[in-house]
């Protein structure tokens, strides 16, 4: 039996009331319903399939707003390694759809010293994925 995945530090994690297709469709509404660009979505499964490989449903969601970010890379260039900001979509092996992402606000001051000011539009991405995963 494998071993369940460790929850790294800064990472979120939602699990979904709804299957993997549909949670996805409700994460990138709620991204676009407040303003956010979505840079890139990888499904990281078909790559997989392409070079042989199985993943489980798997997606990456690269999203932002630049208006919150600049100021931010402004303040520290190396920020820019940690932005757009990720949202991951996947299913686990009991079959559930979880949407983990990382927390920008305290990873952006504590590894670049970001000043809490300028990271105060991350406040609203639990609710957003809360939302997104279970309705509330």
């Amino acid at each position: 039996m494998p071993v369940p995945a460790q929850l790294p530090q800064y990472v979120v994690r939602f699990e979904s009331r709804f299957d993997f297709d549909t949670t996805l469709i409700r994460v990138t509404q709620q991204l676009t319903s407040r303003g956010m660009v979505i840079f890139a979505d990888i499904d990281q499964a078909r790559f997989a399939a392409k070079v042989g490989d199985h993943l489980r449903p798997t997606r990456l969601i690269l999203f932002g707003n630049p208006k919150a970010g600049t100021p931010i890379m402004a303040a520290n260039p190396h920020a820019a390694l940690e932005l757009p900001l990720k949202v991951l979509v996947w299913q686990d092996d009991r079959g559930a759809v979880n949407v983990d992402y990382l927390n920008p606000a305290a990873l952006l001051t504590e590894r670049y010293g970001i000043e809490a000011a300028l990271t105060g539009a991350f406040a609203a991405l639990p609710d957003l994925f809360r939302q997104a995963a279970v309705g509330q």
